[in-house]
């Protein structure tokens, strides 16, 4: 019969457990092994040199601990695991409905050209100018007194000359003031959700053809 001496500890046992079998099955049964462990100590303790109360009461605390870290791994799993479900039935939401995320994409169509701007404080002015591929000014829009924050806007197509521009993608750019200092912000582009991709680091959305964005890229939803 192998004798486990006092000398041998629960910690060192356990930590050669540890490293001679994988790291997810180890997990699983230490609590049973350390019972075992202690319940052997006991069996096989010289009768002459027994365990104090001591030593027992300490591997006890040991084995509570273990268990109470068992139980907060899998607490907290269980915590993630209800945020992602959570975040993936909003993203699902989302499918078939227009978004603004970051960009300077603007799709003009017959029915016009949906496109936004996000400003980092208030502003006296907010220009915002659609250039062709060409790099060419085609309109300037000037929106006055605009709250700082996320803003939508409808572009019919109409031309710096009161044409019709042609139908296709523009680019868009932001000049902000509030007095004489410059505004931070940035341009908007408009596109739908059109899938949901769940990934290893959270749930993603396809957003048309502008590519892939967190749900948190989102600035309003239309």
């Amino acid at each position: 019969m192998t004798t486990v001496s006092n000398n041998q500890t629960a910690n060192s046992v356990l930590a050669s457990l540890a490293r001679s079998e994988p790291v997810q099955k180890a997990e699983e049964d230490m609590q049973g092994r350390f019972l075992k462990l202690l319940t052997t100590q006991l069996q096989n303790q010289d009768p002459m040199n027994p365990m104090e109360n001591a030593e027992m009461t300490s591997q006890l605390a040991q084995m509570s601990t273990v268990d109470g870290i068992e139980r907060l791994n899998k607490m907290v799993q269980s915590f993630f695991d209800s945020q992602a479900s959570a975040e993936g039935l909003n993203a699902a939401a989302l499918l078939g409905r227009g978004v603004l995320v970051e960009g300077s994409r603007l799709a003009l169509t017959e029915a016009g050209a949906v496109g936004g701007f996000e400003i980092d404080t208030p502003a006296d002015s907010v220009t915002l100018s659609v250039r062709d591929s060409s790099g060419l000014v085609v309109k300037q829009m000037v929106f006055n007194d605009v709250d700082a924050g996320s803003h939508n806007f409808v572009w019919d197509g109409t031309a710096e000359d009161g044409s019709r521009a042609a139908d296709g993608i523009y680019s868009l750019s932001l000049s902000a003031r509030l007095g004489e200092e410059a505004v931070g912000g940035r341009t908007l582009q408009f596109g739908p959700v059109t899938s949901i991709v769940r990934g290893a680091s959270g749930t993603d959305l396809q957003v048309g053809d502008l590519g892939v964005f967190k749900v948190d890229d989102i600035k309003q939803i239309l």
